[in-house]
């Protein structure tokens, strides 16, 4: 599985929506610069987000998007899924039936897929927001956060 540019973004933006005070609403264009992300993409990529219950948008001067749950409860695989990333092995092959190692190889793809999804969805907001801030601390950075 390879991280694209729409999960990547797609993770930076609700991380930062998780950092808002009571998680209340933020405009696209202030994510946008936050983040350093393009705000027609990232526009689209909420939309998605919005759709899959991840998000939530809210209409006026002071709207924008917030988060539609806690951060503890909105894995990075649901993110992922939600933006159209696959988490589906990279290995498509049917085995031979002759040949056991064909059979062996397939098992172990199938197992590791298992165990790569259940870490993409073991991860949830919270996780990937603690860690950020601990590496951020090491660093001896500021409190400004960015992704």
């Amino acid at each position: 599985m390879k991280l694209t540019t729409r999960g990547h973004y797609s993770v930076k933006a609700l991380l930062d929506l998780s950092l808002q005070p009571g998680y209340g609403p933020t405009s696209v264009k202030a994510i946008a610069t936050r983040q350093n992300l393009p705000p027609p993409y990232l526009e689209k990529l909420l939309i998605e987000m919005r759709r899959a219950g991840l998000v939530e948008s809210v209409r006026g001067s002071q709207g924008g998007y917030q988060l539609a749950r806690k951060p503890a409860e909105i894995a990075l695989g649901q993110i992922l899924k939600a933006v159209g990333e696959t988490v589906e092995p990279l290995y498509h092959h049917t085995p031979d039936a002759t040949q056991a190692e064909d059979w062996v190889t397939l098992s172990l793809w199938r197992q590791l897929h298992q165990k790569l999804k259940e870490a993409l969805y073991g991860i949830n907001l919270a996780d990937l927001y603690y860690d950020a801030r601990s590496w951020q601390a090491a660093q001896g950075e500021q409190t400004n956060f960015i992704v």
